[in-house]
C-alpha cells in the first residue's frame, strides 16, 4: 500500500494479485480494515464494482483523503 501514490488508487483484489494471492482479496479488506497504522495509507484501496469500500475510520474520511489527494469522487464511486 505504500507504494500506491497519492491520486491513485488499487482494488482489494489487485492488491491481492500484487501479494501472489488473486483469490484473497476479502482477506485484504479484513486485514485493511484491522489496520491502525496511519503510515500505510489504506484509503487507496478501493472496491472493484466502483465503490469506495469500508474504512476504519469511516467512509466520510476515506473519501475526504481521497479527494484531498485528487482521486475524483462521483456519488460514492470513484474515477481514477
Amino acid at each position: 500500500m505504500r507504494k500506491i501514490p497519492k491520486g491513485k488508487v488499487l482494488t482489494y483484489r489487485e492488491v491481492a494479485v500484487l501479494a501472489g494471492k488473486s483469490k484473497a482479496f476479502r482477506a485484504v479488506g479484513n486485514i485493511l480494515n484491522k489496520n491502525k497504522d496511519f503510515k500505510v495509507p489504506c484509503h487507496r484501496v478501493v472496491r472493484s464494482d466502483g465503490r469506495i469500500g469500508g474504512y476504519n475510520r469511516g467512509l466520510r474520511k476515506k473519501a475526504y483523503l481521497l479527494e484531498k489527494e485528487g482521486v475524483v469522487i462521483k456519488e460514492r464511486r470513484f474515477i481514477n
